[in-house]
């Protein structure tokens, strides 16, 4: 039922990696360790329970679509998707500089 390929383990490790560096999920597991002294493997135990459960979910359901839907609609829908994020962040991120501090 399951079959693992070094080379997509390997790519799937390095794209994850690299997108988890510096994220706010990263950053949250560093406030955590560091708001109580000695918890770290704890919070460490706990940020990557959290990862692998949502990776977990994303494999499956992209697993479950790719029966339902062809592969160059799923990956179109993903780009278009991220687009559209990234587009609302940034217009965000214009709204709050443009706002007036008090």
């Amino acid at each position: 039922m399951f079959h693992m390929e070094i080379k997509t383990t390997l790519m799937a490790f390095a794209i994850v990696f690299l997108a988890e560096l510096g994220d706010k999920t990263q950053l949250m597991a560093m406030a955590l360790s560091c708001g109580k002294k000695g918890l770290c493997c704890s919070v460490f135990l706990g940020s990557s329970l959290a990862l692998i459960c949502t990776s977990a979910l994303a494999v499956f359901a992209g697993d479950l679509l790719s029966r339902y839907v062809p592969q160059k609609y799923l990956l179109l829908g993903s780009a278009l998707l991220f687009i559209i994020l990234g587009v609302v962040m940034l217009a965000n991120l214009a709204l709050k500089a443009s706002a007036p501090t008090a």
